[in-house]
């Protein structure tokens, strides 16, 4: 679609203040409007299925169900919708995930405001948006497919999108307890997560897991 007609949107956040910051940025626009906002992944459904948005501005992170539930789920009943993913989970991460899950533009909540309204125009004229760092690291990923970089390759293309985000914060270097509080899970959850990606990345225990957490993330922002 053009931006000459009317770009309708629906934010998912759980957390009001960064709906509303978005929602200004983005009204403050021409042929830009605002028509829903949803704090969790059901609300999100049921918000696109009664306003159908062209695009969808979500973040990773919902109470209910991750955000990479909601694209692909959206998408299967209504594929002409655009995503926009902002999030606060490292690009390194979670942008190749989100790019297969059907969305169309992956930012970080950190960055600039004139960035996030760049990466609206670039998806609504049918382009792909990615921070230039990200568009590098995606080529450099796929120049060394052949087994350069086979840490790269396993860790996304192994782990589930939950214990994707576990071995993030473990790289980060949080506790159980403040992984469980993050994710709205138990530390126990947790902790069983850990047990399954130490098994798939044939990791021996926890301190074995951390050191290859904080490598990898460190790896990233070469």
């Amino acid at each position: 679609m053009s931006l000459q007609s009317e770009c309708r949107f629906l934010l998912v956040d759980d957390h009001a203040v960064v709906r509303e910051g978005i929602a200004f940025l983005l009204q403050a626009e021409e042929n830009m409007s605002v028509v829903a906002q949803a704090a969790s992944c059901k609300e999100g459904l049921e918000a696109i299925e009664k306003y159908r948005p062209n695009l969808v501005v979500t973040d990773l992170s919902l109470p209910d169900r991750n955000g990479l539930e909601l694209i692909r789920d959206a998408l299967a009943v209504y594929p002409e919708t655009l995503f926009l993913v902002v999030s606060m989970h490292d690009e390194a991460l979670y942008a190749e995930r989100v790019l297969r899950a059907g969305a169309k533009g992956y930012i970080m909540k950190e960055a600039a405001s004139d960035e996030l309204v760049e990466a609206v125009r670039q998806i609504t004229r049918g382009e792909i948006y990615v921070s230039p760092k990200m568009a590098n690291l995606l080529l450099r990923r796929l120049s060394n497919n052949q087994g350069k970089l086979p840490e790269e390759n396993s860790v996304l293309q192994i782990l589930s999108d939950r214990e994707l985000q576990v071995f993030e914060l473990v790289g980060k270097a949080f506790s159980n307890q403040d992984i469980a509080e993050k994710l709205n899970i138990s530390a126990r959850t947790v902790d069983a997560h850990k047990t399954k990606i130490k098994t798939k990345l044939e990791i021996s225990d926890n301190n074995a897991l951390l050191r290859f957490a904080v490598q990898w993330l460190n790896l990233e922002d070469i």
